[in-house]
């Protein structure tokens, strides 16, 4: 049986194709969405490969509920059921396949364009299709001939069948389970602390190394590979079993073939030479990563020279889209999350791994679409989320926030963010000799003061993370008419519709966190 698969995006969609009998799915291309003729070209490849079956991943939340995705995909296979009405379409659950692709992608070193990206998701929704669907699970169409032979049987054939049917699954778990302890054993059991033993290379440790996003499968592949261990599918179940599938870390490792499965698998575990972990917070500003850059051992030079933009023109430059010419910073650009590096990578290519991995996250949740249906190109939403980020305690008040700013850009009024005025400080006088209380930092004359100037600030006053960004793509409608808000002293958040009852709420709520110092 021929099988294609698609990953179906509003964009792209990937394709895979397979034989069941090989199981082994194949990438092939990316087609692109295109007013309908992306339905033709699918046609012809089913024509031409001959394929009998089509799986369409079905996207999924974390929670295993479908999505607006999932709705999309459904209305785009019923129309695809027009073009292809002989092929069966069958639906296989995903979730963050596309994550899950640009990992490998990214794992093999080599260049890989967006369109790379889809076939390999493709590729995952169709293997798991096959492991899933067609992996022996005794829903074939043999298996249900030979069920329905067994009902005209006697009780007495039922009984002997069932009994032969146990004594042979007992017999094959405990050959798979002998199996599974006799892989998990060092490739070699020679004892290299025997005097006088000659045991060639066995007993020397080898080189083996872990770039930065491979999965457990593909280094359990390379490892069997280079001999190391005895079988790549009992080292992934090993993880799997462990619970610690997606922990094993890039670097340079010393490995022997006389060590266990168990024992490699720890080593791999805890990181080897040349790599280390950098982690970027939200809310930090840029002027915090370039102190962490440098405490990292890279010289200030090369790390100011890192963190000027001069990457509109890369892959991911259409994040800086509406970005002012002579603004040259990359503040809320740099997203926030935990990387490994190798540590000869230079500081620059730190920052375009950050940068890349903030257009993906963008791409991914739609951003610069959901951006524009609130008038904003995407420097402008990205400034916005910064101040929500700085603004918000938690991820749960930062939608609301963010429908407050609205409210108050809608009404001409300034949005009176007294975060905006403290960065404004801290970027003329980070050491508080000029405006030393907040009526000066709050009448600072600086266009990232939205106490002073009107609309948004100038550009981003820190890293916004994905919360604060979708509060800015999805703000809460509940909060359509309030045009105030304030922190209060338990740490809740206070809404007002008018500025009486703003100030009302500084008097019950705010005796304490209003009169921080900014």
């Amino acid at each position: 049986m021929n099988l294609m698969a698609l990953d179906v995006g509003t964009k792209r969609i990937g394709v895979a194709k397979a034989d069941s009998k090989v199981r082994v799915a194949i990438p092939y291309t990316a087609i692109e969405v295109n007013d309908g003729q992306e339905f033709q070209k699918i046609a012809s490849l089913i024509k031409a490969w001959g394929v009998d079956g089509l799986v369409i991943g079905l996207p999924r939340s974390n929670e295993g509920r479908e999505t607006k995705q999932s709705a999309y995909v459904r209305q785009f296979a019923s129309q695809l059921r027009s073009y292809v009405p002989d092929v069966k379409i069958c639906f296989q659950d995903e979730s963050l396949t596309s994550v899950e692709a640009e990992k490998r992608l990214k794992g093999r070193k080599k260049a890989y364009k967006k369109g790379d990206i889809d076939s390999e998701a493709a590729v995952i929704i169709l293997q798991d299709f096959l492991e899933e669907k067609v992996g022996g699970n005794g829903k074939t169409k043999a298996a249900a001939v030979k069920r329905k032979s067994v009902k005209g049987r006697k009780s007495r054939g039922w009984v002997g069948f069932l009994i032969t049917i146990v004594v042979l699954l007992a017999l094959v778990a405990g050959a798979a389970v002998a199996y599974y302890i006799y892989s998990l054993r060092p490739v070699s059991d020679v004892n290299c602390e025997q005097e006088g033993l000659d045991a060639g290379d066995v007993c020397e440790s080898k080189e083996f190394a872990v770039e930065t996003g491979e999965s457990t499968s593909l280094v359990a592949k390379h490892l069997k590979e280079a001999g190391l261990i005895r079988d790549e599918i009992v080292f992934r179940v090993y993880a799997e079993l462990n619970g610690r599938k997606e922990t094993i870390k890039a670097g340079e490792y010393q490995l022997k073939k006389t060590m266990s499965v168990e024992q490699i698998f720890d080593l791999l575990l805890k990181g080897g030479d040349g790599v280390y972990s950098y982690t970027v917070l939200p809310g930090q500003t840029l002027k915090e990563v370039r102190q962490d850059l440098i405490d990292l051992g890279y010289s200030d030079a090369d790390v100011d020279a890192a963190l000027v933009n001069h990457y509109r023109e890369a892959e991911f430059g259409w994040i800086f889209e509406g970005t002012p010419e002579d603004n040259t910073s990359l503040e809320g650009y740099l997203y926030g999350d935990t990387y490994e590096f190798f540590k000869d990578d230079s500081a620059e290519a730190v920052v375009k791994r950050l940068l890349t991995e903030f257009a993906d996250i963008a791409e991914e949740n739609q951003l610069k679409e959901k951006f524009a249906e609130h008038g904003l190109n995407m420097y402008q939403g990205v400034t916005l989320a910064s101040v929500v980020q700085r603004e918000a305690n938690n991820p749960e008040d930062m939608a609301k926030v963010a429908q407050v700013f609205y409210n108050r850009l809608a009404a001409n009024m300034p949005l009176g963010s007294d975060v905006t005025a403290k960065y404004a400080a801290d970027q003329l006088d980070p050491n508080r000799e000029i405006y030393t209380d907040n009526a000066a930092v709050v009448a600072i004359d600086s266009p990232y003061n939205t106490r002073k100037h009107p609309g948004l600030p100038y550009g981003p006053i820190a890293n916004p993370g994905l919360s604060a960004l979708k509060a800015v793509a999805t703000p809460d409608g509940s909060v359509a008419e309030m045009l105030f808000f304030l922190t209060g002293d338990d740490g809740m958040m206070y809404y007002n519709s008018t500025e009486s009852g703003h100030n009302q709420a500084i008097i019950d709520h705010c005796q304490k966190l209003c009169n921080v110092k900014l």
